[in-house]
């Protein structure tokens, strides 16, 4: 094992390095948090594709392949539906807005009165998102090292919100891109064909299991269609996904960068299924299905090979952590704290915010690391942070963004709805039933049209400044909502 544990510890070391040269590029609010919105195609592509694509669907997807067979695909195929979905439809107008934040863009299209709940929903998604991806290192670091839960969740979490806290965006965007080069060669071109090879080739893999195994829609019809629910449209409202389309360079580049992420994301898919269903074969009787990716990485693969694969999995992890721990600083401390405390710019009043950022993910980082040794069920996290997000903002972004005659009380009545309902489907009838999320989001849905016609339509100067911002007009970011009528 000495060839992979030094495979593993140049990669972390490089992870660190990174951060160290991130932190000389982040100079202004605007570097540290979406990179100085400067990153070309390829690079807007690769990060993009690293953030979507974390433990859960790369430990996750292999599990759901050991489970189901190649119809485990589905959760990331949805997640890579939802990203494709952003980038072609809502990505170019979400980079036009400027802004750092989906609170920030509620507040600028309805008016200033949504900021501080939305942000609320938000930080509880980002902050769960990037405590799933925490309990991950437990399972890698495990296999390498046969280390304790605690002591690999405090070792690979300490590690990303050290070069996240120095860099910010630049630090992550770089550490991301490496990560992807890494999770690419690592899944897609050794462990993909090695373990389909070792399992006897698809011909033995059919002639082993069972037909079901096979069926693209074995998992069931219900469940895709709540992984669409979840997934796919939780890719168009996350703060970690919009935080990272407020990096491109150009609205071109978020389309089609994001286009060309999505992509990758549909093969990845496939390929988790695939090496899952392999493991099946090979382990037909493992305790866990969630234990197949790290037990054929740990049986089957060569010296040296088994520590590239076990860095993708670090990669993947990783790239998931960091983008939710900067998107859960960046809402906790600009759309939370700032707007408690009362926090206006004053003539000649400066503020390092650098520094205010910085300290935020350092103390997220905390919390996120500290929930992460508390709770075990990533499943159970992720499935919490999701419900909570499509059923609290989905209805009010995608309103403001497609209805004119949605307004404010409607949002906000959406919001608390959604949310309240979801959270209390969930504690009836169970964290992983279907039926929070439909009832949730269908109580949101029709709180926030029924609302929105009743109340006053949102003021012309609103919606004028909101046109404009669409169009690209203004290039400042917004720095104070724009007044409403009471």
């Amino acid at each position: 094992m000495a060839v992979d544990y030094t495979v593993i510890v140049v990669y972390l070391a490089g992870m660190l390095a990174m951060g160290w040269w991130g932190m000389r590029r982040a100079k202004s609010k605007s570097d540290f948090l979406v990179a100085g919105r400067r990153l070309g195609p390829a690079m807007y592509s690769g990060t993009m594709a690293a953030i979507v694509l974390g433990g859960a669907s790369t430990i996750g997807g292999v599990g759901l392949g050991y489970q189901y067979g190649f119809s485990g695909a589905w959760m990331v195929f949805t997640i890579g539906l939802g990203l494709l979905a952003l980038s072609v439809f809502f990505s170019a107008r979400i980079a036009r807005l400027k802004v750092y934040t989906v609170s920030e863009m509620l507040d600028l299209r309805y008016g200033g009165r949504a900021g501080v709940i939305s942000g609320v929903v938000m930080w509880a998604y980002t902050l769960m998102l990037a405590v799933t991806s925490t309990i991950a290192y437990a399972t890698i670091f495990d296999v390498l090292f046969d280390m304790n839960r605690t002591l690999a969740i405090v070792l690979g979490g300490s590690i990303v919100v050290a070069y996240s806290t120095l860099g910010g965006m630049w630090s992550i965007t770089l550490t991301d891109m490496v990560q992807f080069v890494v999770k690419t060669i690592g899944v897609l071109l050794l462990l993909l064909p090695i373990a389909v090879v070792k399992a006897g080739g698809f011909s033995e893999m059919k002639a082993k299991l069972p037909t079901e195994y096979f069926d693209p829609l074995g998992i069931g019809g219900e469940t895709i269609f709540t992984y669409v629910l979840i997934y796919t449209f939780g890719m168009l409202i996350g703060q970690d996904i919009w935080q990272r389309v407020f990096t491109a360079r150009s609205d071109t580049t978020a389309k089609w960068g994001g286009t060309v992420a999505g992509t990758y994301c549909l093969v990845y898919a496939v390929a988790g299924a695939v090496i899952g269903t392999a493991a099946k074969v090979m382990y037909p009787t493992l305790p866990s299905a969630d234990t197949a990716f790290a037990t054929i990485v740990k049986d089957e693969l060569p010296v040296g090979v088994r520590g590239l694969v076990l860095a993708a999995a670090l990669a993947a992890v990783m790239s998931t952590s960091s983008g939710a721990l900067i998107a859960c600083a960046t809402v906790a401390n600009n759309d939370i704290w700032s707007k408690l405390r009362g926090a206006v710019k004053r003539d000649g009043e400066e503020r390092d915010e650098v520094k205010g950022n910085r300290a935020f993910i350092l103390i997220m980082g905390i919390a996120v690391i500290c929930t992460a040794i508390a709770l075990n069920n990533v499943v159970e996290a992720l499935t919490v942070a999701y419900n909570l997000l499509v059923a609290g903002l989905l209805v009010p972004i995608l309103g403001g963004l497609l209805w004119k005659r949605g307004t404010a009380q409607g949002a906000l009545a959406a919001v608390v709805v959604g949310g309240g309902a979801v959270i209390g489907l969930m504690a009836t009838y169970g964290i992983l039933a279907n039926e929070p999320i439909y009832y949730g989001l269908l109580s949101s849905l029709a709180v926030y049209v029924i609302v929105s016609l009743a109340t006053p339509a949102t003021d012309a100067a609103v919606l004028a400044a909101w046109r404009e911002r669409l169009a690209g007009r203004p290039a400042e970011p917004l720095s104070e909502p724009v007044p409403a009528h009471p």
